[in-house]
C-alpha cells in the first residue's frame, strides 16, 4: 500500500506538472525548445534522463544478465559519442538560433526536399525508441503492479502523452529534471542494498559463471564486439532529442558543459544498470531476463525504499519517452506539414497541430513494443533508420563543411546501397552489423560527391 501510494503522488506529480508548465506554452517553438534558456545542469539533467531510457536501464540488466558484462562495454560507445557531441559539436550549434528540429539544421544546408526526408525519418526513428521504452513500461507495470503486458504498455503511454501534449517541451524539461533526480538517488541504492541482499559481493561473484565477466565470451568474438560498440556510437548520434537538447539554451557553452557532464554521467550509471543484472542472475537464474531489474527492486528492498525505486524506474522510461515523444510531434508539423502549405498557420493552430500528433505517434511506439519484446532489440532496430542516412550529411553541416543538396542524397544513396549489400552478403561475412556498413556507405559516397565537385570547381 505505501509503494501505491507513492507511485500515486508521482504520477499525479508530473500531470500537475504538465497543467502548469502549459500555460507558458503558446507556440509551436514553446513547445519545440521551451524558451532557450535553460542552465547547463537543466541540459545535463535532461540530456541524461532522455537517454537513459529503458534500452540503457532495464534492457542493460538484461543483456547483463544474459550475456555478461561486454553489454557494459558495447553501451560506452553510446558514451564516447555523447562526450565527443560535447567538444566539437555543442560549440557550434550558435549558428541555429531559429532552428526547432533536426530537420531545420538540414534544411538550411540541403534544401527543403532534405528537410521533408529528414523529418519522416525522425519521426520514424523516434516512434521506434519511444516504442523501446514503452515496452520497458509494460513490463515495470506487469512486474510491479501484476498487470498485464500490454495493459501496462497502453497505461504508461497514455500518462506520457498527457502531460507532453499538456506542457510541450516545457513539461517534458521539468519533469526530466525531477525523474532524473529521483534516479540518479534511486538506481545506485537499488545496487547496494540488492548486494547485501545476496549476501555481499563476494557471494556473487562465486554464483555467477565466470563467462559473465570476460568481454569476448563464446558469444562474441573482436569483431562482433567492435561490431556492438560501433553501433550504440553511431547509433543515437544526434537524433531528434538530443539535438533539441543542444538548442535549448542561447550560450553553446552552457550547452556543451551540460553535454560533456550528461556524457560522463553516463558511464558510471550504465555499470551500475548493468551489475544490477548480475545480481539478479545470482540470487534467480531461472528469472526471465527482462524483469532482471524488477526482480531486484521487488525482492531486494524493503517498502517505501522500494516504492522510491519503482518511481525511479517509472522515471527512467518516462524521460526518455516524453522527449521522443515531442520530437515526433514537432519534426511532423515543422518538417513536413509547414514545409507543404502553401499558406501559413497561425501559431495556435501550429500548436495544436503539434499536441495532435502526439496521439499518432504513441500509437506507433504501441506497435513497436508489442511486435518486439526486448527493448535493446527496439533501440537497434531504429537506429537503422538514422544513422546510415542522417549522420554524416548532419555532422559535416555543422563541422563547417561547404554542402549542399547533391550531397545530401548522395550521401543517402551510398548509405542505403552498402547498407542493403550488407544485409544480404557482408554482414554475416565480416561480423559487422549492417548499420556500421550504412554509415560508411553515407561517408564514402557523400564525400567522394564533395571532392569530385571541388575538383570540378
Amino acid at each position: 500500500m505505501v509503494n501505491i501510494i507513492i507511485l500515486t503522488v508521482y504520477l499525479a506529480a508530473i500531470i500537475v506538472i504538465g497543467i502548469v508548465t502549459g500555460k507558458k506554452v503558446n507556440n509551436i517553438v514553446d513547445f519545440a525548445v521551451a524558451g532557450r534558456d535553460y542552465s547547463a545542469f537543466v541540459i545535463f539533467a535532461t540530456l541524461s534522463a532522455s537517454f537513459i531510457g529503458g534500452g540503457f536501464s532495464t534492457g542493460n540488466a538484461e543483456k547483463v544478465f544474459t550475456y555478461g558484462i561486454a553489454n557494459i562495454f558495447f553501451l560506452f560507445g553510446f558514451s564516447l559519442q555523447v562526450i565527443l557531441v560535447a567538444l566539437f559539436v555543442a560549440p557550434k550549434m550558435g549558428r541555429y538560433k531559429n532552428a526547432i528540429t533536426t530537420g531545420d539544421i538540414i534544411g538550411e544546408h540541403y534544401g527543403k526536399a532534405a528537410k521533408v526526408i529528414t523529418g519522416f525519418l525522425s519521426v520514424i526513428v523516434c516512434a521506434g525508441i519511444l516504442g523501446a521504452q514503452v515496452g520497458a513500461m509494460g513490463h515495470v507495470f506487469n512486474v510491479f503492479l501484476g498487470l498485464p503486458r500490454i495493459w501496462g504498455i497502453l497505461i504508461g503511454c497514455s500518462i506520457v502523452i498527457l502531460y507532453s501534449t499538456m506542457g510541450g517541451m516545457r513539461a517534458v524539461v521539468a519533469t526530466d529534471v525531477l525523474q532524473f533526480l529521483i534516479l540518479a538517488v534511486g538506481i545506485p541504492m537499488t545496487l547496494l542494498f540488492s548486494i547485501f541482499h545476496a549476501g555481499g559481493a563476494g557471494e556473487v561473484l562465486s554464483k555467477v559463471p565466470a563467462s559473465h565477466f570476460t568481454l569476448l565470451a563464446d558469444r562474441f568474438t573482436a569483431v562482433s564486439f567492435l561490431s556492438l560498440f560501433l553501433t550504440f556510437f553511431v547509433g543515437e548520434t544526434l537524433v531528434p532529442p538530443y539535438v533539441q537538447r543542444l538548442l535549448i539554451s542561447k550560450d553553446v557553452r552552457i550547452t556543451a558543459k551540460g553535454t560533456f557532464y550528461s556524457g560522463l554521467f553516463s558511464i558510471p550509471f550504465f555499470i551500475i544498470a548493468g551489475l544490477i543484472g548480475l545480481v539478479a542472475l545470482a540470487l534467480k537464474p531461472d528469472l526471465n531476463p527482462n524483469h532482471a531489474m524488477p526482480y531486484i527492486i521487488m525482492t531486494a528492498l524493503p517498502v517505501g525504499v522500494s516504492g522510491l525505486v519503482i518511481v525511479a524506474m517509472i522515471s527512467i522510461i518516462m524521460s526518455s519517452a516524453d522527449s521522443f515523444l515531442n520530437s515526433a510531434a514537432v519534426s511532423i508539423i515543422n518538417d513536413i506539414v509547414l514545409v507543404f502549405r502553401k499558406t501559413a498557420l497561425n501559431d495556435r493552430l501550429q500548436l495544436n497541430l503539434a499536441k495532435a500528433t502526439n496521439l499518432l505517434v504513441g500509437v506507433l511506439s504501441v506497435v513497436f513494443a508489442l511486435k518486439i519484446e526486448s527493448v535493446l532489440e527496439i533501440l537497434v532496430y531504429s537506429y537503422n533508420f538514422w544513422a546510415p542516412l542522417i549522420l554524416v550529411p548532419l555532422v559535416s553541416a555543422i563541422l563547417g563543411l561547404k554542402v549542399g543538396a547533391k550531397h545530401f542524397f548522395a550521401g543517402i544513396l551510398g548509405g542505403v546501397m552498402l547498407y542493403s549489400i550488407s544485409a544480404l552478403y557482408l554482414s554475416k561475412a565480416v561480423g559487422l552489423d549492417n548499420i556500421v556498413f550504412g554509415v560508411v556507405g553515407n561517408l564514402v559516397f557523400f564525400y567522394a560527391y564533395h571532392f569530385y565537385e571541388k575538383r570540378r570547381a
